[in-house]
């Protein structure tokens, strides 16, 4: 790969992202040529052509801009993870969420973006895998899950985070909760009503939930014991004040393997887009891809 620093820059822009802005992506285009940098714009019409993109090992450039949420990010991971030569990960703010984002103290200006862009220095971003799939920042089963499978797009697309708010209500009172069995490595199992195995030290926007973060190596198990609508609201006001690992029915656990089991199917989700159903097998690689952040 030509480490050159004027070398080109492709950005992928999925048009459907909540908070998705052509003016933001015209400007940081127009800086970056300023900046000496041969750039392209390409807009998705499918899902999934991010990830056949990065896979295609007939992609030759230096930087990838991926411009989108979270969701975005990890289709372009798991293409990376299958190029012979992949090349360096830049992110534009989108989406809803934007874990990714806060996690790495992104720029959200043009001109800062398009300065990271030109002449940032990329870290090394860990990642995990779920049942062979790549995560940048969490896998879960549970409540959460079933949240992120029920909330309708255009509803998400209107209100951002707040529906998943609307929705978390709309089913909370009328669920039947399953109870999960969390294995670690080759420790004793856990119990519990929801499951987080977190590469990210950010949960669902600016809320800690564990130790490291995706530029550490290594991943932690959130296990909550119990997910009733009065529990859910002392867990909720944990994690708003970063003291989710104190609160009373909640363990936060290092591992390296783990296999969350139930005895009926319970929704899974993957950086927060839905992920089929358990059982999930999650570990930890070592595995890493480089990203230009501050």
């Amino acid at each position: 790969m030509n480490a050159d620093v004027s070398g080109s820059v492709l950005i992928m822009a999925n048009p459907t992202s909540g908070g998705y802005s052509a003016s933001l992506l015209e400007e940081v285009q127009t800086r970056l040529e300023d900046l000496g940098c041969k750039t392209e714009l390409r807009l998705t019409r499918h899902a999934g052509e991010i990830g056949d993109v990065c896979a295609d090992p007939s992609l030759r450039v230096r930087t990838l801009v991926v411009a989108g949420g979270d969701g975005s990010i990890n289709e372009a991971l798991a293409g990376l993870q299958n190029h012979p030569e992949p090349p360096q990960l830049a992110v534009i703010p989108f989406g809803t969420a934007n874990v990714l984002a806060l996690e790495l103290s992104l720029p959200r200006k043009a001109a800062a973006i398009a300065g990271l862009i030109r002449y940032g220095k990329a870290r090394k971003m860990h990642y995990g895998f779920v049942n062979g799939h790549p995560f940048v920042l969490m896998a879960s089963a549970g409540f959460d899950a079933e949240v992120v499978h029920a909330v309708p797009l255009s509803l998400k697309r209107r209100l951002g985070k707040l529906a998943y708010v609307i929705t978390a209500f709309r089913i909370a009172f009328k669920r039947k909760a399953a109870s999960l069995t969390i294995s670690l490595d080759d420790g004793p199992a856990l119990t519990g009503k929801l499951a987080v195995a977190s590469n990210a030290r950010h949960y669902g926007g600016p809320f800690v939930i564990c130790p490291g973060g995706v530029t550490d190596s290594g991943l932690y198990m959130l296990v909550l014991e119990r997910d009733d609508p009065w529990s859910a609201f002392c867990y909720g006001m944990a994690l708003l004040f970063g003291r989710i690992d104190k609160a009373r029915g909640a363990t936060v656990t290092r591992f390296t393997t783990a296999t969350i089991r139930a005895q009926e199917h319970v929704a899974a989700q993957v950086d927060g887009d839905p992920f089929g159903s358990t059982p999930l097998e999650i570990r930890s690689t070592g595995a890493t891809v480089p990203i230009l952040a501050p």
